[in-house]
C-alpha cells in the first residue's frame, strides 16, 4: 500500500528538482529585538538538509 506523507513536514520544507531539501531557520517568527543582526540575517538564509536526515526526510515526504 502506498504510504501518506507527512503534511506538518511538507508545509515546512522544500524538495528542489535536483532532490535538495531547503528549509527555514527556527526562531524567527517573534522576538527578534534581543537577537544581533548578524543572528538575524544568518538565520534569514535558507538551508539545505544534507546526510542521513535528508534521507530520512524525502522518506517521510515521499519524494
Amino acid at each position: 500500500m502506498k504510504r501518506k506523507s507527512k503534511k506538518s513536514l511538507t508545509k515546512r520544507i522544500k524538495v528542489t528538482k535536483n532532490g535538495k531539501i531547503l528549509r527555514r531557520t527556527q526562531n524567527m517568527r517573534h522576538r527578534r529585538s534581543h537577537k544581533t543582526a548578524a543572528q538575524v540575517r544568518r538565520m534569514k538564509v535558507v538551508k539545505t538538509l544534507h546526510g542521513r536526515i535528508a534521507r530520512r526526510v524525502k522518506k517521510i515526504v515521499g519524494a
